[in-house]
């Protein structure tokens, strides 16, 4: 009922922006997210037997994957509800299941309604505003999908040109590339604020600790569960901070 309410008193724009026609339209989008997933998760249990892997690891891998996976989606529903209430279930749904970056989605739908003088959850949104928000979302994340379809089959060839034919080297860089990644995310979350800071600082800890433990007792299972458990203690302190500074406690 909470829900229902928020979504129906408000700017009259969320009326067409939670309309029937457009739920309807956006499941083809997601279906095809979804579509992808199978064929990827088939390809790469396929790729893995010609490797050689056997069924206990594929098993095993692909449920490390799974496990990863629960702390950015945390993530993303949290702020899915955020996007929810500004531009609408159906919109929200769609956009965060192709992109899944609420810190982009956000900002894109602003940027929109900005050209006609409005900011997000004002009074008096016009259609016109609220379409030129979802086309900013829509075609402001198309770069990078774009990059993606056109690079991605290049990567192996850069990768091994990169090892100069040392396989050793293979793994080195590849493992370099996944720290570049994530440092790259967190170098600016970093000198954020307090909220910010605390989340990369005790998520890390946290990361560092459980990894230890788990080579010193020699547990698989935690270092499946490492990075998912990391993620979602870094989330809830992250929280914690905001609301403890929001309050002045």
């Amino acid at each position: 009922m909470v829900w229902q309410e928020l979504l129906t008193i408000g700017p009259t724009y969320m009326d067409i922006a939670n309309s029937r026609w457009l739920w309807l339209s956006t499941i083809p989008v997601v279906s095809v997210v979804l579509l992808q997933a199978a064929i990827f998760l088939r390809r790469a249990w396929q790729d893995g037997k010609e490797m050689g892997l056997s069924d206990d690891q594929l098993r095993s891998g692909f449920k490390t994957g799974f496990i990863s996976a629960i702390g950015p989606a945390v993530a993303v529903l949290v702020g899915m509800l955020a996007l929810i209430a500004t531009v609408g279930g159906p919109v929200a749904w769609m956009r965060l299941s192709v992109i899944g970056s609420v810190a982009f989605e956000l900002p894109a739908a602003e940027l929109g309604v900005s050209q006609f003088g409005y900011g997000l959850g004002d009074e008096g949104i016009t259609e016109t505003a609220y379409a030129t928000a979802v086309w900013s979302m829509t075609l402001g994340g198309t770069g990078w999908l774009l990059v993606s379809a056109l690079g991605t089959p290049h990567m192996e060839k850069a990768r091994q040109k990169l090892g100069n034919g040392k396989d050793k080297l293979i793994p080195i860089i590849s493992s370099a590339a996944m720290l570049g990644a994530f440092a790259y995310f967190l170098t600016g979350e970093v000198t954020a604020g307090t909220p910010e800071t605390g989340s990369v600082a005790v998520g890390g800890l946290t990361m560092l600790l459980l990894l230890r433990i788990a080579d010193q007792r020699d547990v698989q299972w935690i270092r499946e569960w490492a990075l998912g458990v990391s993620m979602i203690v870094g989330l809830f302190v992250g929280v914690a901070l905001q609301v403890t500074v929001g309050t002045g406690w």
